[in-house]
Formats: C-alpha cells, sequence, structure tokens
C-alpha cells in the first residue's frame, strides 16, 4: 500500500508561483510512475502531468505547458509540481497519484493511488 500526501497549496495571485509537494510512504516509491491531477469546482477531474520512475520523462497538459514543471527526488520519496505564471483558470484541488508501472504510457490515466488533495486559488 502506497499512502500519498500533499502540501503547497494556497491562495495566490496571478501571475504568481506555487510549489506543490508530494510525498509517498512505501518501498516502491523509486519504480512508480507519478502524475498530478485537479478538480475545478463544477468540473470532471483532468491530468496536468506525469514523471516517469527516474524523472527522465516528463509529460504536461496543454494548458500547463511552459509555466508548470514536474519533478522527482526518489531519496527523499517526493515529487514537485512548480506552477509559474498562474492563471485563475488554475483555480482547483491539485491531487497527487502513483501508478504501479516502470511505464508512463499512458501518462493521463492508470493511477493506482491517490492524495488527499490540495487546494489552490489564484485570485485576478
Amino acid at each position: 500500500q502506497v499512502q500519498l500526501v500533499e502540501s503547497g497549496g494556497g491562495l495566490v495571485q496571478a501571475g504568481g508561483s506555487l510549489r506543490l509537494s508530494c510525498t509517498a510512504s512505501g518501498r516502491t516509491f523509486r519504480s512508480m510512475v507519478m502524475g498530478w491531477f485537479r478538480q475545478a469546482p463544477g468540473k470532471e477531474r483532468e491530468f496536468v502531468s506525469a514523471v516517469s520512475w527516474s524523472g527522465g520523462s516528463t509529460y504536461g497538459a496543454d494548458s500547463v505547458k511552459g509555466r508548470f514543471t514536474m519533478s522527482r527526488d526518489n531519496a527523499k520519496n517526493t515529487v514537485y509540481l512548480q506552477m509559474n505564471s498562474l492563471k485563475p483558470e488554475d483555480t482547483a484541488v491539485y491531487y497527487c497519484a502513483a501508478k504501479n508501472s516502470w511505464a508512463v504510457s499512458p501518462p493521463t490515466r492508470g493511477y493506482d493511488y491517490w492524495g488527499q488533495g490540495t487546494q489552490v486559488t489564484v485570485s485576478s
């Protein structure tokens, strides 16, 4: 079993930055694909970004490319989502997810574990 705990959410003005963290329990972290998803009020949960087990490959939704960067530190069992140039439409609950797979593809689905989420609010 893997437990995921997100942190780093908060309130920020448009154009600002936040860095989300997700720390995982369990020894299998370094063999897992990790992802970030988000869900805005009244909308379905959507894919944001994913990173391969080594951190060598990352994937991002078109809506966040050039603004968000995902990374991981396997020594700390932690993944990060650096969010820059935030927009009001980025407001959502952000969820960390883990997939029991060496292969990322597809990066948008197939996740086995989910965190509780952290709220990100971007004011205009």
